[in-house]
């Protein structure tokens, strides 16, 4: 039982850290934000942690017998559905040749390591992942928006 509730302490530090970039997400008034961040976080952190479950599980039914498993597996299916998800995010305007959607789709994606990162005890590294993505969507959009303005204020 002890695992269990250590798992949902886990799940709560995810839904904070995934919430952090949803907000953001959410001011910049963009299709998924800080629900879709906030679960997209716990749900990679509830999917690694019940692979642990389930091979402690097996373990424990097993004569002397250890199994092992590569998490390598369980990370790639959560990229793949989180990348699922994202896709649904992206919308393309042929008459401007412009898309829209690719940020919220990476943020997804991020949410997703960091879940990941928590999962495997390393909460460090799953919150300088969070202020790593708050400051490329915070402070880089604004260097981007500079370099597509005019020099000058036009004349009259």
């Amino acid at each position: 039982m002890n695992a269990e509730l250590y798992a949902l302490l886990q799940s709560a530090v995810s839904i904070i850290l995934g919430g952090a970039v949803g907000w953001e997400r959410e001011r910049a008034g963009k299709g998924a934000g800080l629900r879709t961040h906030m679960l997209v976080c716990l749900a990679a952190t509830v999917f690694m942690r019940v692979g642990d479950f389930l091979m402690m599980h097996a373990n424990a039914n097993q004569d002397h017998v250890t199994l092992r498993t590569d998490p390598i597996p369980l990370i790639s299916a959560i990229v793949t559905g989180v990348s699922f998800l994202g896709a649904g995010t992206i919308f393309r305007d042929s008459d401007v040749r412009r898309s829209y959607g690719l940020t919220t789709a990476a943020s997804l994606l991020v949410v997703a390591t960091i879940g990941i990162a928590v999962a495997l005890d390393k909460y460090i590294l799953g919150v300088g992942i969070m202020i790593l993505a708050l400051l490329v969507l915070r402070v880089v959009v604004r260097f981007e928006h500079k370099d597509s303005m005019p020099d000058h204020a036009p004349t009259e």
